[in-house]
């Protein structure tokens, strides 16, 4: 007789054993929270044994790469072997050009594997189109999650060591440990060497009363930001727009450009925070990757905001590399046309993530160009560049070019962009604008309390900018808020804590249908089917 507590065991265990191509192991997952838990009870015990804490991590990130991407483990340890006997042999020869040799090897053997996984598919399409349809066939290359973070953390690595910046490591399994972190495996941010390293081998690991705080307040900020906010603003109103935006008006369009400015920030810099709060907890430091990106004056400063560990990659070993701003007006701008539209193929292979890095290269050059002139035009209006109302102005001109380009990185298509990007300027009428309002509203039909609380505050985040990040950053004469959160009584701390964890559940299970609708029994914000012209 088999007993009822142990129904269903053996099954269990092999789910938690098994690749799921479905459903891919993510920090906002409640199986990552239990095996999170389960982890830290025994990396407690390793805090006083450097050798068996780096393999205890390793074998971790490992399982927790092999849950997300399965048997394509073996290339993050592919990775780590080729770019760590090349590192030495980097540093062991002394001939110039054999250096260059071998860091071009390097490069050409991380960029290979990147070109084949996630550029291949892209350039049989480009090869078809123009010698004909069939001229190659498309092959079913499996994507490997987080490939393009790890490549470009191990090209930095042997790049430092040419140029003389870094030692090579002496133990493979530190490098390992480094390129298969599992906080920043996935999704970043991009972990330079010359910063990580040096904390690989701390005895004892030291996670203070700071790291702990900020850690946890980080790990839930960073859940409420992409399971609640980014999750129900993509299920019920972002996706619905881009998916078929021929059927909705112009003011439905442009909300939805807006919709999705939010939904990425919240769902990148959520997953941003959850790492560095994770890697907290275990007494590492990641440097800060999002910086409030859309309170930027200028494109230029929103690239010193968004994604910063992607954006100092790609000025420290391409912009510079290609002779950055050294050698005029001119080759300045073809630099950093290039590097913008590389950063833009590095997001996707697709022809509308070159055109969303190609429009932010523009973006940049013209405001580079155009400084002068708009320091007159100021100047002969008794403006001050640096007062609040010409920064409000500046600040809602970038926003405005950033959510434009992001029509490209979100649209499934050129031509869908360009709809979207066009819709809201055809057929305008304030009798169509309220009607559009009124059908948005009904659409959601909160069916709770609960559900309409949090749509209200969905709203509100809407309207009001990313107020989480906002109130991160509060500047107060104790600290921005989660180091005034950390002065608070222990008892009050932690109910703070606890209410944004019930918070997090409650959006959980309202994202899955226990509170309203879900996405697929709501067919569109209007009753009607509205005869979009085709662009």
């Amino acid at each position: 007789m088999t007993l009822p507590a142990l129904d269903g065991i053996p099954e269990k265990l092999q789910a938690l054993l098994t690749y799921d191509a479905s459903s891919p192991l993510i920090f906002s997952s409640g199986l990552f929270l239990f095996l999170f838990a389960g982890f830290m009870l025994v990396y407690s015990m390793f805090r006083r044994a450097p050798m068996a804490r780096i393999v205890y991590v390793i074998l971790f990130s490992l399982y927790f790469y092999y849950k997300s991407s399965g048997i394509y483990f073996l290339l993050l340890i592919f990775a780590a072997t080729s770019d760590y006997w090349i590192a030495k042999g980097i540093h062991a020869t002394r001939s110039t050009r054999a250096k260059r040799w071998l860091v071009l090897l390097s490069v050409a053997v991380n960029l290979g594997m990147l070109a084949y996984f996630k550029y291949t598919n892209f350039l049989i399409d480009i090869a078809n189109q123009m010698f004909g349809q069939g001229f190659m066939q498309f092959q079913n290359i499996f994507l490997p999650v987080g490939i393009s973070f790890f490549v470009f953390q191990s090209m930095s690595y042997t790049i430092d060591i040419y140029r003389g910046q870094l030692k090579p490591l002496d133990n493979w399994c530190d490098y390992l440990f480094y390129l298969s972190f599992f906080p920043q495996l996935v999704a970043g941010p991009i972990v330079r060497a010359r910063d990580f390293i040096p904390q690989i081998r701390q005895n004892p690991i030291v996670v203070t009363r700071e790291m702990f705080g900020t850690g946890v307040f980080l790990i839930l900020t960073g859940l409420f930001k992409k399971a609640i906010i980014s999750d129900y603003i993509s299920l019920n109103f972002v996706d619905r727009i881009f998916d078929e935006p021929l059927l909705y008006s112009g003011f439905e369009c442009l909300a939805g450009i807006y919709g999705y400015a939010l939904q990425i920030y919240c769902d990148f810099s959520g997953y941003s925070d959850m790492a560095i709060g994770i890697a907290l907890l275990l007494g590492f430091r990641f440097p800060k990757n999002f910086d409030a990106p859309y309170k930027s004056a200028t494109i230029t400063e929103f690239w010193r905001r968004w994604h910063i560990s992607l954006s100092t990659w790609l000025r420290d070993y391409l912009y510079i590399s290609l002779g950055g701003n050294r050698k005029g007006k001119l080759r300045t701008y073809g630099n950093l046309l290039i590097t913008m539209l590389l950063g833009g193929l590095w997001h996707g292979a697709a022809v509308r993530f070159i055109l969303w890095g190609a429009l932010h290269g523009v973006y940049q050059i013209a405001g580079d160009a155009t400084d002068r002139l708009r320091g007159r035009v100021y100047a002969a209006l008794h403006i001050s560049r640096t007062g609040r109302l010409a920064c409000a102005w500046q600040c809602l001109c970038t926003f405005a070019l950033v959510n434009a380009a992001w029509v490209f990185f979100r649209a499934a298509s050129v031509h869908d962009a360009l709809y979207v990007l066009t819709a809201q300027f055809r057929n305008v009428s304030l009798t169509g604008l309220l009607a559009d309002i009124r059908a948005i509203a009904a659409s959601f039909n909160a069916k709770s309390l609960l559900s309409a609380a949090f749509l209200a505050f969905v709203l509100l985040a809407l309207a009001g900018g990313v107020l989480l990040d906002c109130a991160r950053r509060f500047k107060a004469p104790g600290g921005d808020l989660s180091a005034r959160m950390l002065s608070l009584p222990l008892i009050f701390r932690w109910l703070l804590y606890y209410a944004l964890a019930a918070f997090i559940f409650a959006g959980f299970l309202m994202n899955n249908g226990y509170f309203g609708r879900k996405k697929n029994s709501i067919k569109s914000w209007t009753k009607r089917k509205v005869n979009r012209a085709k662009y």
